[in-house]
């Protein structure tokens, strides 16, 4: 795994003749240390079409400085990026290529950008001598490498935190800074700057046969800001979930925290999206991606299925006073945990390394590119999105009906999860049509939302149980003792039992409108 750390900075403008002010009289800095003049010399690479730039991605090769090596940004927010290193050599290491994939596929890297750098670096120190900041001086010259062939040069400063220091200290340098004169830059890194200093002129004729790519589609305003029709609140929200996936992506794979959670529920919000406004959305092109969809969606679930579970059995045992602990109980879970852990782990990284993942990706991208509009989507949103979500409403309505009706049991169990999966599918179409629809659209998200999460705190005891009957039959197979795990069952039993009896008042609450008032506001 490349090494990371979380790169906060702040760029400004400068010239040949701009000096740093006094930067000792900044608060809590004790001395501004002189580090002398690096040279550096940095390769960017990327897409002919630019699609890690379009996504503010960089990927450089740079010698030269302290940290020569490849380096991969992924941007976090304004000014705040996550950095991976891996040690220099002539080919892009194995891990960025994978980080990548979802946004690269099938497209070849190649050298964009050449950047030289003189970098004269300060560091400012606490009285202990600690770093709290670098502040260098960076004169650049860039090269255009494909694309173009034009030369950029420019002088900034750039002020970098220290590793772990508080982002507010930077708050302080910028106002010494701006009353030095200084200005905040208006490119975001020296990659944007020298994309579009060294970019060719726009040509006068249409590019012959030339497509654009989703990546430089994506930059584009039109289709964001104007939403005139229920087409394009549909597919402005499509492409918002299709966009989320491959942002994950890279989370996902470095296992960064609830990433798995956030793509699966990108991947089933995109999912609901295609079967609930059918009448938009021509079926028979979207029928097969959201086959796709649900297939991506179970094999994330493996991997967050067994994160859930984990964390409710090990809260569940952390209720309990230790003379109730009986036997090697954390033991056992924890060897189960590791386990189903690497094993799902393993799984889930093949999967978005495999050829099916990525012909999904591509299939959202000329979904996208040529959405199959039917000719209800060219009406106005008011009148074609309530009726799609009035439709989900009453299939959940159905499957909670059918579901109280039942004896408590295996059926009640199943019908209960069916009746989840229709109150997420109906939140998710509010969501869809709130920006059109607004705060009406909102309240009921929000109503289906509360059905949902009783409904799925009553299956994560299902499987909770499942489980725990498995791990008391291992302990009692190996002489321990089932004791603490029997105890845990008939607590999630008593918890399912607890869930079924407040279901009718919360979908009680949850409907007593009706769908069309909650709709009219």
């Amino acid at each position: 795994m490349a090494d990371s750390k979380r790169e906060i900075e702040r760029k400004y403008e400068a010239t040949t003749e701009t000096r740093l002010p006094d930067l000792s009289r900044v608060a809590g800095v004790s001395a501004v240390v002189p580090r002398g003049v690096s040279e550096l010399d940095a390769v960017y690479y990327d897409t002919e079409d630019l699609r890690l730039a379009a996504d503010s991605l960089t990927l450089r090769r740079r010698t030269g400085g302290s940290d020569a090596g490849w380096h991969l940004k992924f941007p976090v927010a304004s000014g705040i990026r996550d950095e991976l290193q891996e040690p220099l050599s002539d080919t892009l290491p194995s891990s960025f290529a994978g980080l990548l994939r979802s946004r690269v596929r099938d497209r070849g890297l190649v050298p964009v950008v050449r950047l030289f750098s003189a970098r004269d670096v300060h560091h400012l120190l606490d009285a202990d001598g600690a770093l709290l900041a670098e502040v260098s001086v960076d004169r650049v010259r860039a090269e255009r490498l494909t694309g173009g062939a034009g030369t950029a040069a420019w002088t900034e400063i750039e002020a970098e935190l220290a590793d772990d220091g508080d982002p507010a200290f930077l708050d302080a340098v910028e106002g010494r800074l701006r009353k030095a004169g200084v200005r905040p830059s208006a490119s975001p890194s020296k990659l944007a700057r020298a994309l579009a200093e060294t970019a060719p002129e726009p040509s006068k004729s249409p590019a012959e046969g030339r497509k654009e790519s989703p990546a430089r589609r994506k930059q584009s305003p039109e289709g964001r800001t104007r939403r005139s029709t229920a087409g394009d609140h549909v597919l402005a929200y499509i492409r918002d979930q299709a966009e989320a996936i491959v942002a994950l992506d890279p989370a996902v794979r470095r296992d960064l925290p609830d990433s798995v959670h956030q793509m699966r529920v990108a991947t089933r919000r995109l999912r609901s999206a295609l079967r609930t406004y059918r009448k938009i959305l021509d079926r028979e092109v979207t029928d097969p991606v959201g086959d796709e969809l649900k297939w991506l969606a179970a094999e994330l679930g493996i991997d967050r299925d067994q994160e859930v579970l984990d964390a409710r059995l090990l809260a569940h045992l952390d209720g309990l006073p230790r003379t109730l602990v009986l036997g090697p109980v954390r033991g056992r879970l924890r060897i189960r945990s590791v386990a189903q852990g690497n094993g799902s782990r393993r799984r889930t990284v093949a999967v978005l390394d495999g050829k099916r993942y990525l012909a999904l990706l591509e299939s959202l991208d000329a979904l996208l590119a040529a959405p199959p509009l039917l000719p209800a989507a060219s009406r106005a949103p008011g009148r074609a999105l309530p009726r799609a979500v009035l439709k989900e409403y009453r299939r959940l309505a159905a499957r909670v009906g059918h579901a109280l009706e039942l004896p408590p049991g295996h059926d009640r169990d199943v019908a209960l999860h069916e009746a989840r999966k229709a109150a997420k599918r109906a939140r998710y179409a509010a969501e869809a049509a709130r920006p059109a629809l607004g705060k009406p659209a909102k309240r009921f998200a929000k109503r289906m939302k509360a059905v949902q999460s009783l409904l799925g705190d009553h299956q994560d005891s299902v499987v909770a149980r499942e489980a725990l009957r498995a791990l008391a039959v291992q302990a009692h197979a190996a002489g321990e003792s089932a004791f603490t795990w029997g105890l845990l069952y008939g607590r999630e039993e008593a918890a399912a039992a607890a869930r079924e009896q407040e279901l009718p008042q919360v979908w009680e609450r949850a409907s007593r409108a009706g769908l069309r008032a909650a709709l009219g506001g």
